[in-house]
């Protein structure tokens, strides 16, 4: 069973109707594909809701303001990676903790490369300086749930910083590999993967 997807608490008004709610995932295709080409203090509501093909009423209907359409879409990119994740999991042993990890690994390197905004605004919006804490947080909280479900452990406090820790480590050290190389250094992102593998082995052994 799949995660609950988390309700949006960044959406003014939640969709009700099946065209309100294609018309906020055409808004938030939109916002993605902008940062792509603007960045995050380029982007505004008026072009999103240009791209979109949406009056600016209806951006406004949904989000009050630039930041919170940003997180909206942060908060879509991690119950897109969870999902990904969720299938993944499924198709693996649950006593091999590395290979969960690796499938943790593999699909945040395969949304970075290829998913529309992903680069600048995984799972928190780039401003202010605190985003990045709130959303590796957010993140794992998230991993250590589906973790614990995988591999029949309780997600307790002593998992949850495991995973935080690990999320944090991982964080700088890819920021690093997609600063060394566009799609990755690829030795820098091996050795994220032996960090977080040596470092949770102490717990998940």
């Amino acid at each position: 069973m799949g995660p609950v997807p988390h309700v949006n608490p960044n959406l003014r008004r939640a969709p009700v109707q099946q065209r309100s709610a294609d018309r906020l995932a055409r808004i938030l295709d939109s916002c993605a594909g902008l940062l792509d080409e603007t960045g995050y203090e380029q982007l505004t509501t008026r072009a999103v809701a240009e791209r979109a093909e949406v009056p600016i009423g209806s951006v406004y209907r949904f989000f009050s303001n630039k930041r919170a359409l940003v997180d909206a879409l942060a908060l879509r990119n991690l119950d897109t990676y969870a999902d990904r994740i969720t299938a993944r999991l499924a198709d693996l042993p649950a006593a091999d903790w590395r290979a969960a990890i690796d499938a943790v690994l593999d699909e945040y390197l395969a949304m970075k490369r290829s998913v529309p905004g992903f680069a600048l605004v995984d799972f928190g919006p780039p401003l202010p300086a605190d985003a990045a804490d709130d959303a590796n947080r957010r993140l794992a909280d998230r991993l250590a749930v589906l973790l614990a479900g995988h591999l029949g452990r309780r997600p307790d406090e002593g998992l949850y910083r495991a995973i935080l820790v690990s999320v944090e480590a991982a964080d700088a050290l890819l920021q690093l590999a997609f600063r060394t190389e566009p799609s990755g250094d690829v030795a820098i992102v091996a050795e994220t993967r032996t960090l977080v593998r040596s470092y949770l082995a102490q717990t998940l052994d």
